[in-house]
């Protein structure tokens, strides 16, 4: 139940920054604390007590689903091409407003 907590205030730090914090820099941070404590529930969620891994003929009667960790893949993958596509916008954003502050490209633009 340790791991749920964890998945729990993970996903709430990630948020927190995602929604409060006017950076762009700490927006993408808090992105990605929140796909790290969604790629913890998943993978928390393939473990199964006592199981093995899902190799037949060494005579283990339950096995873990290994459908979980091959998702988890694939999410960091996606995750890691968003993070590089936000910080490229990030970039671009700073060369064109001067600024990677929310409030201050809000205002720039109602200029």
């Amino acid at each position: 139940i340790y791991h749920y907590w964890v998945f729990a205030i993970l996903l709430m730090i990630g948020f927190y920054a995602v929604i409060a914090k006017l950076n762009l820099i700490k927006k993408l941070i808090g992105l990605s604390l929140f796909q790290a404590a969604v790629f913890l529930l998943y993978i928390t969620m393939g473990n199964v007590e006592g199981a093995s891994a899902p190799i037949f003929g060494y005579g283990a009667e339950t096995f873990s689903n290994p459908l979980p960790q091959v998702l988890i893949l694939t999410a960091i993958v996606v995750g890691i091409s968003t993070m590089a596509l936000g910080l490229g916008l990030v970039v671009r954003i700073k060369e064109e407003y001067g600024s990677i502050e929310e409030d201050e490209i809000q205002e720039i633009d109602h200029r």
